[in-house]
């Protein structure tokens, strides 16, 4: 950053910060802060154990939004005062210092400007996704599982928990399917862009001849359930299956049959559990799986019906949505925004969030235009 006009970049930042304090309306926050810790505080809280869970939960999620608004907004001032010390002094020091903290900060703020796009019914929700191989044969199954690491590095490098509730193996390596949970408020917004078709072109390591493999991998993208969403499902549409967990290769990792799996079936939905070490815990976990995406098909119908009324005809995302190429060059490309990283193991080993601000901001656009 050779020649860096500090005093214009920090303008800069904080402008960009005041847009970013009128759209989340941090004031109005505040407020609700107040008004849900007293709510907190009453006696009888968790007499009413659906409003209570609301309540604490809105609480937690409103406190982080606000800390973090707060927290970079001390770091721009922080930056401020470090450059005005850094200039008076003529130190070189200081204003090194200065520059790494400017490039750390500015991605800090873009990041939390992304987030004032995330404005959809269950954007705020917690993300469960489920990767299933597709055609490619063990290339595409090994493609699963290196997606599944990829996003399982992208959630702890933000320091953000992951639930594990089903994973498949395929027979020689990786797997037919992986089910899981990014525990963090908005992770649904955020990573509901890497739904669709992925696609990896490379030397297969499991091709004796050392030919080019195309394979694919689907990822779906839904919100978590909670106790507050309004879907019911009677007993008698679910079918119960128990079965006895598998680990790689089909090796047996538990003696009990306490693998579940459950079968809604008016719309034939399948989602099984294995994780848990009881069968009570894995039927449980299966029917918050079960429940998101019946919530999830639920909008999507009501979608459907909405995009039909106004003839809104373009599909919002098509089947193939990003390349992950190794070969004859290196390059991953998401096929809707144009965004591209020329180093595929960085992406590989999590670094997405280039891919995600780009897919975010895509799909605003996308919307405004369907809208007009």
């Amino acid at each position: 950053m050779a020649g860096t006009d500090y005093d214009l970049e920090i303008k800069q930042l904080q402008a960009t910060m005041r847009t970013i304090e009128q759209v989340l309306d941090i004031d109005a926050m505040r407020q609700e802060i107040v008004d849900l810790g007293e709510q907190v505080g009453a006696a009888d809280l968790w007499d009413d154990q659906e409003n209570a869970t609301r309540v604490t939960g809105r609480l937690s999620l409103l406190q982080g939004q606000v800390d973090r608004f707060a927290e970079l907004s001390s770091r721009i001032e922080d930056l401020e005062a470090l450059v005005e010390l850094g200039v008076e002094e003529g130190d070189a020091d200081s204003m090194a210092e200065a520059e790494r903290d400017l490039v750390k900060i500015k991605k800090s703020v873009e990041q939390l400007e992304v987030r004032t796009l995330l404005s959809g019914e269950y954007d705020v929700r917690e993300a469960l996704i489920t990767i299933r191989a597709g055609a490619g044969g063990v290339d595409a199954a090994d493609f699963a599982e290196t997606l599944m690491r990829m996003y399982t590095r992208w959630a702890e490098q933000h320091k953000y928990p992951v639930d594990v509730f089903d994973t498949s193996y395929a027979e020689e390596a990786g797997l037919k399917s992986a089910t899981f949970a990014v525990r963090a408020p908005y992770a649904y917004g955020t990573l509901s862009v890497e739904a669709g078709t992925h696609r990896l072109v490379r030397i297969s390591p499991f091709d004796n001849q050392g030919r080019r493999q195309t394979s694919f991998a689907a990822v779906e993208v839904v919100p978590v359930f909670e106790q507050t969403d309004a879907i019911e499902v009677p007993d008698e549409e679910i079918r119960t299956d128990v079965y006895r967990s598998g680990g790689p290769g089909g090796q047996s990792v538990n003696t009990t049959d306490s693998a579940v799996r459950l079968t809604h079936i008016p719309t034939g939905i399948v989602v099984s559990c294995q994780n848990e070490k009881s069968q009570l815990q894995n039927k449980a976990s299966a029917m918050v799986v079960l429940k998101a995406k019946l919530l999830a098909r639920k909008k999507a119908e009501e979608k459907a019906h909405l995009d039909e009324m106004r003839g809104d005809v373009q599909a919002s995302w098509g089947d193939q949505m990003r390349n992950y190429v190794l070969n004859p060059y290196q390059v991953v490309k998401d096929l809707r925004t144009s965004y591209e990283v020329g180093n595929p193991q960085a992406v590989f080993d999590g670094d997405i969030d280039g891919f995600l601000e780009a897919g975010i901001r895509w799909r605003m656009g996308a919307e405004k235009a369907g809208a007009s």
